[in-house]
């Protein structure tokens, strides 16, 4: 297993060491961290518009995903992805859906949805490596509520430009491990959904990093806590 804090999972952890704060809930990290993913179907306009609203559980600070642009369920609209672009690391991310049916998504360097979906654990839904991997445990502390994903990612690996090795995730939801060091096949979604997914269907995957990536779709699903640290997992498993 990978020493990067393993009790260091659920709702409300501290970034561990050597990982750097994405957003705390302020508008001012959301513009200092974070841009708008530009790609084929983005209709938004800077600066981001993700409004900044108050926790109703803390009543402190919450970036709500609800920008309208996205609204009808846009994906691609209006996301937002990191400026910092990434191979591996390790991934906080606490998320509160308000309302029933919410929908959002995080995406793993851009490519990959880690599904947000109130109201469905399918392979479509909460907590799923999208289309690929169901959660190993229904972990969701339902509406209103905080709830974390834990993530250490692996990228894909690569030899003379050559696809050798598919990414790889293990996720912990709420401090339940729920995919453990998973592979995943592709993007899904097309090419609006992120990085590559306009490639050979999604399957051609490229060797470039990329960004954490919070989907706007029209719903208040609201983001705090989002922190990050690079790692180094050649020849490692995802496990911790």
């Amino acid at each position: 297993m990978i020493s990067c804090g393993y009790s260091q999972t659920g709702v409300g952890v501290a970034p561990i060491e050597g990982a750097e704060l994405m957003l705390d809930g302020s508008k001012e990290m959301l513009l200092k961290n974070w841009e708008y993913w530009k790609g084929p179907r983005f209709s938004a306009e800077d600066p981001i518009k993700w409004p900044e609203v108050e926790d109703p559980v803390t009543g402190g600070k919450a970036i709500s995903s609800n920008d309208p642009a996205g609204a009808g369920g846009k994906y691609g609209a209006a996301d937002i992805v990191t400026k910092k672009k990434y191979e591996d690391f390790r991934a906080h991310v606490e998320f509160l859906i308000k309302n029933e049916g919410g929908n959002s998504g995080v995406y793993l360097q851009n490519r990959y949805e880690i599904q947000i979906l109130d109201g469905d654990y399918g392979l479509h839904g909460l907590a799923a490596v999208i289309n690929e991997h169901l959660p190993k445990v229904e972990a969701y502390n339902g509406l209103g509520k905080w709830n974390a994903y834990d993530i250490l990612f692996k990228a894909a690996r690569f030899e003379n430009g050559e696809l050798k090795e598919k990414a790889r995730v293990t996720i912990y939801f709420n401090g339940e491990k729920i995919h453990e060091d998973v592979s995943i096949q592709q993007v899904w979604g097309g090419p609006n959904s992120g990085l590559d997914g306009g490639n050979d269907d999604g399957k051609g995957i490229t060797d470039r990093p990329g960004g954490l990536k919070l989907q706007a779709e029209g719903h208040d699903v609201l983001y705090r806590n989002v922190w990050i640290k690079e790692m180094d997992l050649d020849g490692k498993s995802t496990d911790f």
